[in-house]
């Protein structure tokens, strides 16, 4: 066609390349060929070869399955305060799915950009004495109307399980010693118990728990470090619950934080135990299926709303016959 219209021709793209490959399979291409060299054809055929091969062997991990790639996705959405740790953890302790944290981020769903979410000594004194060491601290919430009401919390180092939490307009020196008396058995293993310097832990409170044969460990000014196991459940508590809600009365605080701390001890994955839960339900997976990214046939996922949907839990269920 060139020859016939006398014109220049041009220089080849990738379209024309691709087609005179495909015709050369066709006819005898060698004395056809006018607009290129022999030699050109074949360096573009070796081109295309070797540009098909590196996409048949691209690198990488293949992709995890449809379904739990949307079931990341929906406990995304549905837990907007979840990481992708947590994420993580709760497919591998609830469902018995093994996904690595960068595997659950690759398929959350992204927020718009920009939004986001030690003393040595100390922390091998915690590490060496966690079984025995109980912490306790108050934090404040402000009613809808604009009241304070003190809100207590125990907590266990070893398992970071909290065993007491009440709230009270009133934390007065006689009602923190009796929080810790119903918190603490008379056959209890603790020998350790960590507060701050705050006025409401009186003199007379630390010689009730010392009674107890409880040694009390009062944190240095201004180190809350010192303290920081239940300082960190307590700006867990806020972030997760606290923050999502406007307490109205007492008892409506009590109800919410009674909710959330049974599904902290019985629900929530911790990274720092193994990952773990502090009180395991029954029914967990003894051992990861057979193929890590797939949920059993005869099983399916079950989602439980904790605080009208704040929260998640899933765990495996038997379909029904």
């Amino acid at each position: 066609m060139f020859q016939e219209r006398k014109a220049k021709p041009r220089r080849a793209d990738t379209p024309l390349r691709i087609t005179l490959v495909l015709l050369s399979r066709l006819f005898n291409w060698r004395d056809a060929l006018v607009v290129v060299q022999p030699q050109t054809l074949v360096r573009w055929h070796r081109q295309g070869f070797r540009l098909f091969w590196r996409w048949k062997s691209r690198p990488g991990r293949p992709p995890i399955p449809v379904e739990l790639r949307q079931l990341i996705r929906d406990m995304a959405m549905n837990n907007p305060s979840w990481g992708e740790e947590r994420i993580a953890n709760e497919l591998l302790l609830k469902l018995g799915i093994r996904v690595s944290p960068r595997t659950v981020r690759k398929y959350m769903p992204k927020g718009p950009p920009g939004h986001h979410r030690s003393d040595q000594r100390w922390s091998t004194f915690v590490r060496n004495h966690a079984s025995a060491i109980l912490a306790c601290d108050f934090c404040v919430v402000v009613t809808a109307t604009f009241r304070l009401i003190y809100a207590f919390i125990v907590i266990e180092h070893q398992t970071r399980r909290i065993v007491h939490c009440n709230v009270t307009r009133h934390p007065t020196a006689v009602w923190t010693p009796q929080q810790l008396r119903e918190t603490i058995p008379s056959d209890h293993r603790y020998r350790f118990l960590i507060h701050d310097r705050d006025g409401i832990f009186s003199t007379q409170l630390d010689q009730s728990i010392s009674n107890m044969g409880i040694h009390v460990l009062k944190s240095p000014p201004r180190s809350p470090k010192a303290n920081s196991l239940c300082e960190r459940v307590i700006g867990t508590l806020r972030r997760e619950c606290l923050d999502y809600f406007i307490p109205i009365t007492e008892p409506h605080l009590r109800c919410i934080t009674q909710s959330w701390v049974a599904h902290y001890n019985k629900g929530r994955p911790h990274s720092s135990i193994g990952p773990g839960i502090p009180d395991p339900p029954s029914g967990l997976p003894a051992m990861l299926q057979t193929h890590r990214h797939r949920i059993p046939n005869h099983l399916k996922v079950s989602c439980c709303p904790i605080l009208d949907g704040l929260h998640h839990e899933y765990a495996l269920l038997p379909c029904a016959a």
